[in-house]
């Protein structure tokens, strides 16, 4: 009984797979028909440089996220409406709400939201606001591993190394000259506003 059973669902099962495989080909099929023969050759050849680009234009210069910038050292990033840039362990104070403007394609400027002034960096890798954004106010946001950020001066580089922005311990900036990507300093949580 057992080897009768087994000879009557084993080819209905091949049967199956094998209709399933079928639709799957005629579907693919169908939309390559559409295809003119450049756009046929660029998907079916894998060596094409285009083959594995996606297209970034929703972040050129329009995605905006409000989050407070948390530092691992257990800091918030603030600047104050005097456009003093510092940590803050207040958690409900309005000037560590920042607005993360996308500028280009991973650089984003960073503002207060309350102070209206814009987080910069100069050449020297020290910390300090603007009223107006410039090439100073650019950084380049980059999402590690642990799921915390990196924001380093666009524009600014120490000895061909970039320059971060950090918290000490206490909360005081640290010059970029002084800040490396591993370091827990140069460490931001984007937090959401609740």
């Amino acid at each position: 009984m057992r080897k009768w059973i087994l000879t009557w669902i084993l080819p209905s099962l091949l049967y199956r797979s094998c209709f399933h495989i079928t639709c799957l080909v005629g579907t693919i099929s169908l939309a390559c028909n559409d295809m003119t023969p450049e756009q046929m050759a660029t998907n079916v050849n894998c060596s094409s440089p285009e083959r594995h680009t996606r297209s970034y234009d929703y972040m050129e210069g329009g995605d905006i996220r409000v989050r407070r910038l948390f530092c691992r050292t257990q800091w918030y990033l603030r600047i104050d409406k005097r456009g003093k840039v510092k940590g803050t362990q207040e958690m409900k104070n309005n000037y560590n709400i920042m607005e993360i403007r996308t500028v280009a394609v991973g650089i984003v400027a960073i503002k207060g939201v309350e102070s209206e002034y814009y987080l910069a960096m100069n050449k020297e890798g020290k910390l300090y606001a603007k009223k107006e954004c410039n090439e100073d106010c650019s950084f380049k946001e980059l999402i590690l591993e642990n799921h915390y950020n990196t924001y380093a001066s666009a524009k600014w580089t120490h000895s061909g190394g970039e320059m971060f922005v950090a918290l000490n311990q206490k909360g005081v900036p640290v010059r970029g000259k002084k800040t490396k990507k591993e370091q827990k300093t140069a460490h931001f949580l984007p937090m959401a506003i609740t």
